[in-house]
């Protein structure tokens, strides 16, 4: 069994080693600090948990392996131009969108796109940070350095969010998961919920867009399609060529985990389809100090990063999983008092959720 060197050492590299452990696969996360040394990384399968990794002699040799899963795919991806233009190429249904050159473009943009637009940096920018919110008389919040280096979008007037997260293997076999309905607070990922049973032409619009974004770039692993809901269809915001936030809950509420899933299709493993036997809530804990009183309740699954608390921060999740919608609703409703007050919205949202 090959190991596999992971490009960044963030939760999501900390997670995908958790999921090897199980199964005898050694599972390296490379930050700043590691000594190259210290691996075996001629033999590994590389991958990242994230697009822009750190920058050192030693991500530098790893991003040049010829065992480097998705190498060049990461920069299409990565970068949010060169992105949107594949879902036109493909066909696929996304917001209108152009790129942002200069300050002069702003009559033709509102004219195009309507009165509301976001502009998103290319490259980098996550979590709702290179993001700007823009009308008519708010240009000026949009810094000089976004210019030639921005697309702007129609903002979408959406009845909710959803994410797929799906696999593909060597073979040109794929899997995936029901959709996640998701809410965001200031561009962050707050909650998520998935249910077992979802609406079928959803997710079959869903499988059939993600299916045809792996194929045509033949990727190999996890992706994840983050969606706007329009009505009875959906429209592709982003994507995510990894692992991610919103596939937290397949720890706990599926039979393999999303971090397993990816390890499974990079090293050529069997990949049946998970099965997901309960409904599932996923609390994300943003600059949210530890609270052992999380643990009081028994549905809660708590996943912590050991990383420095700091607003805005991920700093660990919740995943909450049972087959009755109201034990659940119950659970939810337990951990209110024990969450900052924010947390009240997502919470009614859940329960919401649930109680459709």
């Amino acid at each position: 069994m090959k190991s596999v060197c992971v490009l960044g050492d963030g939760q999501l590299g900390r997670m995908l080693k958790q999921a090897g452990e199980p199964l005898g696969i050694h599972v390296y996360p490379v930050g700043l600090d590691i000594l190259p040394a210290s691996i075996p990384y001629q033999d590994c399968i590389i991958t990242a948990e994230i697009e822009r990794w750190p920058d050192t002699p030693f991500t530098q040799i790893l991003a040049s392996h010829q065992a480097f899963i998705n190498r060049d795919i990461f920069p299409i991806i990565a970068d949010r131009l060169t992105q949107k233009q594949l879902f036109d190429s493909l066909h696929l249904p996304t917001a209108k969108w152009f790129v942002l050159n200069s300050q002069d473009d702003w009559s033709a943009r509102f004219n195009q796109l309507g009165e509301r637009l976001i502009v998103k940096r290319r490259v980098g920018g996550y979590d709702g940070r290179g993001q700007w919110r823009v009308k008519q008389d708010s240009i000026s919040q949009v810094p000089i350095d976004a210019y030639q280096t921005s697309i702007v979008e129609e903002s979408i007037a959406f009845d909710g969010e959803m994410s797929l997260i799906g696999a593909r293997n060597y073979a040109g076999d794929t899997v995936f998961y029901p959709l996640t309905h998701n809410l965001h607070q200031d561009g962050i990922l707050n909650m998520s919920v998935v249910f077992p049973d979802v609406d079928n032409t959803l997710q079959q619009q869903a499988q059939t867009m993600l299916s045809t974004i792996m194929n045509k770039l033949n990727y190999i692993g996890v992706m994840a399609m983050e969606c706007f809901v329009v009505g009875d269809k959906l429209l592709i915001n982003e994507l995510a060529p990894r692992v991610h936030n919103s596939g937290h809950w397949t720890q706990n509420g599926a039979s393999i985990s999303q971090f397993e899933l990816h390890l499974r299709a990079i090293l050529g493993l069997p990949l049946p389809m998970p099965n997901v036997f309960a409904p599932s809530v996923m609390v994300n804990l943003i600059g949210t100090k530890y609270d052992i009183n999380w643990l009081s309740i028994a549905l809660v699954h708590l996943h912590w990063y050991q990383k420095e608390v700091r607003a805005g921060r991920k700093v660990g999740h919740l995943n909450l999983t049972h087959q009755n919608h109201q034990v659940l609703y119950n659970a939810l409703q337990q951990l209110i008092p024990l969450l900052p007050a924010n947390y009240l919205t997502a919470i009614t949202w859940a329960q919401a959720k649930l109680a459709q």
